[in-house]
């Protein structure tokens, strides 16, 4: 039997094969932002004199940070597979490891939600953005235990970027968001003559199970598996119908984009700009002091604990419970002004189904990112502001607001079209919905205006 002929690549889908041929170029690639990566840790804490703190600061925070998220807004994980050195290193530590099986902990589906609260809340309290010993040991400490998973588990393999990343989960919703995805026709694949499939082969290192993949959430983008049984390819669709069509959207899911990308998200760029720490930090130290217990007034926080931004006096151990309490009060206020709503619609629609709930909370994932987009450029702004330059920044960040809140106003209104069973019940859903764009919309919008 003759060989089916491969299908004419368009193309998009001749990108994809391009990938998949530069794996050479990509390794080269990854090399080098190795060595950049390492540089950028390191030079400023051996140099802290002169310019290379600024210039590390800002392409740590003021390109990288905004600049990653949006490529994954517009090109899916593509960071992941071709350029992220976390992910290159472990691979590499995977190559030449003990390759054990993956413990059953690590699995745990709430990894990707807790790994980033935990590194969001840490980087506030040590001011990751400000000094470069905390970005070394933030940065540094999540590279080092991406080396050890990969020394420790899996055989050529990211079990760190699959289970333990903390921006794996962030990066899985924004990428149902990006007009590029590799596509997988199953009846292809099964069809595919054996004399044709006999000699292609790959390893899917985040280990997706690239048949049944439906999703661009968990998939890296780096091409290996692009024209595998004539049946895998990349394609072009419209951005956010993934979110429309619902797929396997859980209750963690939910959990990353309410509490963590958005309230935890917004929080953290707000909470020092109030008197809420103060009037909390005040609160305890009248409540120790009435009862007797002075050390936590007197004890000074180690700099790996708490670490002021610039200018401000060394912290206690009553400024971390202080600053604890404050993010996490007033991320759960912002979190439930945002779901309320949205369970309002979802028991509008029928029985209570979880399921649908966490279908529509997709639909902020647009809102979400754009704010956490702003907040990383607003840092961006102020380095170029201290470096002397005029920016005025407060028109785009609005205009990027306005975007992400209309782009999840639509997704919201189809997603609810999509379990509505009439049409007057459909249009209160979607009307009880959409309450939950305001709040961080307003927030947000608060903040450009600052500045």
């Amino acid at each position: 039997m003759e060989p089916a002929p491969a299908r004419p690549a368009g193309a998009v889908q001749g990108l994809g094969l391009w990938l998949r041929d530069r794996q050479a170029l990509l390794s080269w690639l990854q090399g080098g932002m190795v060595v950049l990566y390492a540089l950028v840790l390191l030079l400023p804490v051996l140099l802290p004199e002169g310019g290379v703190a600024r210039i590390a600061q800002f392409l740590i925070w003021g390109l990288w940070a905004p600049g990653v998220l949006l490529s994954v807004l517009l090109f899916g994980r593509l960071w992941c597979g071709a350029l992220c050195p976390e992910g290159a290193l472990t691979a590499l530590a995977s190559r030449h490891g003990r390759g054990r099986a993956i413990p059953r902990w690590m699995r745990w589906p709430g990894w990707p939600f807790a790994s980033f609260a935990v590194v969001t809340v840490y980087g506030q309290m040590i001011s990751v953005w400000h000094f470069p010993l905390p970005a070394l040991l933030l940065l540094g400490g999540s590279t080092s235990a991406a080396v050890l998973v990969g020394l420790l588990y899996g055989r050529e393999k990211r079990v760190w970027c699959r289970y333990l990343c903390p921006v794996n989960g962030l990066f899985g919703l924004l990428a149902r968001l990006a007009p590029l995805r590799f596509a997988v026709d199953a009846a292809a694949w099964d069809s595919c003559p054996p004399e044709r499939a006999r000699g292609q082969r790959f390893i899917c290192e985040p280990m997706v199970p690239v048949r049944t993949m439906d999703s661009a959430s968990p998939c890296h983008m780096c091409g290996r598996c692009a024209g595998f049984r004539d049946a895998v390819r990349l394609e072009a669709r419209l951005p956010g119908v993934e979110v429309v069509r619902g797929g396997g959207a859980t209750g963690w899911d939910s959990l990353l984009v309410i509490v963590g990308m958005i309230g935890l998200g917004t929080v953290a760029f707000y909470w020092n700009l109030g008197p809420w720490h103060s009037a909390l930090r005040q609160t305890l130290a009248q409540g120790l002091t009435g009862i007797g217990w002075l050390w936590p007034l007197e004890t000074a926080a180690p700099w790996w604990l708490l670490t002021g931004p610039p200018g401000s006096e060394p912290g206690r151990v009553v400024d971390v419970a202080a600053l604890l309490g404050v993010l996490a009060g007033m991320t759960a206020g912002l979190s439930l002004m945002v779901a309320l709503p949205l369970a309002l619609a979802t028991r509008l629609l029928g029985p209570w189904e979880g399921r649908r709930f966490h279908h529509l909370a997709q639909g902020l994932i647009p809102l979400a990112a754009a704010g956490l987009i702003l907040g990383a450029g607003r840092f961006t702004v102020k380095l170029l502001r201290d470096a002397g330059w005029d920016t005025t920044a407060a028109p785009l960040g609005l205009a990027l607001l306005a975007l992400g809140a209309g782009w999840s106003a639509v997704l919201i209104t189809l997603s609810v079209r999509r379990h509505a069973t009439g049409t007057a019940r459909g249009w209160l859903a979607t009307g009880a919905a959409l309450l939950a764009l305001p709040p961080p919309l307003a927030t947000w919008a608060l903040l450009v205006r600052i500045g």
